[in-house]
């Protein structure tokens, strides 16, 4: 970074402790030293005293035992403060509890982040799997309905860009590689006011969403049902789920976009 542009209030030991944390996820639970200087690229003796303060301030937990570090509830206090800071939350949480017992189905509120989509708001059923149930859990989005829904209410250049240069990760066997293919669906959840898939993340699963707008007509997040396939077809969610998320995620209205 040149001289003209280093920003001089940026702490850099922060970010490498938050880049730390942030190396914690389902796939990584617990771990070693090695594994983290891996996982954030820095050195390992960067992280052993990164480590060491994070366990010490108490972020993290580490067993004496094996000497991995694990996230511990001070994590979940930063979660907590984020549900609490944002409005959407707030204001979606029951008309999403109230759509959820309507449809009988997992429902969820879904905020767009970079090329990623994050689930804030996780309603889930008696059948729903534990993955399913955990706010903040992070997908592509250009294979989500959410993230169509979303990228679907952008104007040409971006939703232009976005196909073409946003990741694409293939979670089942039957993820849509093809971008002509995810242009097309994107256009038709601009055409008909929602985002669907199907196989998309989970095999049998069938993803809908409708998005909420702010005032500029922006996209701020969507409501989004999924639904078994061995239960649904494509054509039942649309006659019987899609009213039911457009006309919630209509009503649905911040004074700005959050």
């Amino acid at each position: 970074m040149s001289k003209e542009k280093q920003d001089t209030l940026f702490v850099g030991s922060l970010e490498k402790g938050m880049r730390i944390l942030s190396a914690f996820d389902e796939r990584h639970s617990a771990l070693g030293l090695t594994e983290i200087a891996a996982l954030t690229r820095l050195d390992k003796s960067a992280v052993q005293r990164l480590t060491n303060t994070l366990h010490k301030i108490g972020y993290l937990n580490k067993d004496p035992e094996s000497r991995r570090y694990r996230p511990s509830l001070r994590c979940l206090e930063l979660g907590n403060a984020y549900l609490w800071s944002d409005p959407l939350v707030q204001l979606a949480m029951p008309k999403l509890i109230e759509l959820g017992r309507k449809l009988g189905e997992r429902v969820n509120v879904a905020r767009l982040d970079g090329h990623e989509i994050v689930y804030i708001i996780r309603i889930p059923t008696q059948l729903t799997s534990f993955g399913a149930m955990i706010a903040g859990r992070r997908l592509p989005a250009l294979t989500t309905s959410s993230g169509r829904a979303m990228i679907a209410c952008l104007d040409e250049s971006e939703r232009k860009e976005a196909v073409e240069t946003w990741p694409i990760v293939a979670l089942t066997p039957k993820t849509t590689l093809d971008r002509t293919k995810i242009a097309a669906a994107i256009e038709d959840a601009a055409a008909c006011g929602y985002g669907l898939t199907q196989n998309e993340n989970i095999l049998n699963e069938i993803g809908i969403a409708a998005p909420i707008l702010a005032a500029d007509g922006r996209p701020m997040a969507t409501v989004q049902c999924s639904v078994s396939s061995l239960r649904w077809s494509i054509d039942r969610v649309r006659t019987e789920i899609a009213p039911h998320i457009i006309e919630v995620a209509n009503s649905i209205h911040l004074a700005k976009r959050g």
